[in-house]
């Protein structure tokens, strides 16, 4: 029998919904709400209140993969340097959790991550913290810029250098948009079982992009296909561009080769013919979390399958 692709989708998504493991993200929100308290604690009137970001301050988290992030804004003159910043804040987490021994803090790309000791019930908590510093002198509250320190080469920039960023901004242009919310937790779907390598922001522009350049209607399915359809016609043009709504002159097709452009085509094109010329694949690109379906012979099972963010996936 033929399967009903936007009925499948629905369930897809259905299945993916964080309300399936609460209990584990009380305790992503706990462990993120200690880390937001001890920075304001110990930096007082030098930062503006965090804020929180990532897919779960966008919404478009699923729940065998997600990351609670914690922006930190600091004031212009809270220290010379966007350096300097960084590692006075890699140094304070580092002395209050890993010290202490309630967890490992490690450097990453832009952020620096805590990942707390497995618990009783054997989760581990990894919360990721970016800290940021405001452009100019009490700018933040108006216009939310942030200078952002990278650690390592990556994205294009090179280790030791900044970019500017508006993390709010991010956070904005995906607002009330329910819609492109579900495309893009179907590509991050696609993505994590189909081991792609693609970043998550760059699934999340392009669906904004092709529902902002393009005509996306119809059911679930339609609206899927036409945003796969959207990467595969657009992807390999020279004059094609993905501009960061945090920074409009970071351009994420800059850092993109000419390999992965095709290859990332390539694929887009592989999935709407395989599902077209058979629905029943589009059970292998968009599988359901088989802990939480109740469509199929599966039942409910305890464990949501969680899979931890490395340090190069996470940020957006």
């Amino acid at each position: 029998m033929a399967v009903n692709r936007s009925e499948h989708l629905a369930n897809v998504l259905e299945t993916h919904r964080m309300s399936h493991i609460d209990k584990l993200v009380q305790k992503f929100r706990d462990k993120r709400d200690d880390i937001k308290e001890a920075l304001e604690e110990h930096y007082t009137s030098d930062i503006y209140s965090p804020l929180n970001s990532g897919s779960f301050g966008k919404h478009t988290a699923i729940n065998i993969k997600f990351d609670l992030d914690v922006v930190v804004p600091f004031k212009r003159n809270s220290f010379t340097t966007i350096e300097e910043m960084y590692n006075a804040v890699y140094d304070f987490l580092y002395e209050k959790y890993e010290d202490t021994g309630l967890a490992t803090v490690r450097k990453q790309k832009v952020s620096i991550g805590v990942i707390f000791k497995a618990d009783k019930d054997g989760d581990q908590i990894s919360i990721d913290v970016v800290p940021g510093r405001e452009i100019s002198v009490d700018s933040y509250l108006d216009v939310r810029d942030l200078n952002i320190y990278f650690n390592k080469d990556t994205w294009g920039f090179s280790k030791g250098t900044y970019m500017k960023t508006n993390i709010q901004s991010q956070i904005d242009t995906i607002k009330s948009r329910d819609d492109e919310r579900k495309i893009i937790r179907l590509l991050k779907i696609w993505k994590h079982s189909n081991s792609e390598s693609y970043k998550s922001f760059l699934m999340e522009l392009f669906t904004l992009k092709a529902f902002d350049k393009s005509t996306i209607t119809g059911n679930l399915w339609d609206k899927t296909e036409g945003v796969l359809r959207y990467i595969k016609d657009n992807v390999t043009r020279e004059d094609f561009t993905l501009k960061d709504p945090g920074n409009p002159s970071n351009d994420l097709m800059k850092n993109l080769s000419w390999f992965d452009r095709q290859n990332l085509s390539n694929k887009m094109k592989n999935i709407i013919d395989r599902i077209t010329e058979n629905s029943e694949n589009i059970k292998t690109y968009f599988p359901a979390n088989k802990d939480f379906d109740t469509t199929e012979s599966y039942g409910l099972k305890g464990s949501s399958g969680l899979s931890i963010p490395k340090d190069d996936q996470r940020f957006g």
